[in-house]
């Protein structure tokens, strides 16, 4: 990675955030940034955290989850990140499952019942 650092709005540009979720994930000590009075800037390790944090919110995953998950990357290294990863990647696809299984139930008995209503009203 190169070593340009962004600023608060440009990394609120690049990642497609808010400057509250920003500011949020600095709080949580997600993230955080280089200060220079005011201004922050975020670097290439910043970057990549992003990117990290955001891969780990789509699949669902809760912030402090990912929060301790990067924190062990930290202390004890990538090996040992990678282990938590599979672990918490195997609970979240059960999770994600489960709920699978109960939309696909929802979607079955809407589709049932819309079918019922629209064959009682005499229209497709």
């Amino acid at each position: 990675m190169s070593d340009t650092r962004l600023t608060f709005k440009e990394m609120c540009a690049k990642f497609d955030v808010t400057p509250r979720t920003l500011r949020y994930y600095e709080y949580i000590e997600l993230l955080a940034p280089e200060r220079d009075g005011r201004s922050r800037f975020y670097g290439p390790r910043e970057c990549a955290r992003m990117t990290l944090i955001l891969r780990g919110r789509k699949f669902g995953f809760p912030l402090e989850e990912i929060r301790q998950w990067l924190l062990i990357y930290e202390k004890e290294g990538t090996e040992a990140q990678m282990h938590a990863w599979i672990d918490m990647a195997d609970r979240q696809l059960l999770e994600l499952s489960e709920q699978k299984a109960l939309l696909d139930e929802a979607m079955t008995e809407l589709r049932a019942l819309r079918g019922e209503t629209a064959k009682a009203l005499g229209i497709d």
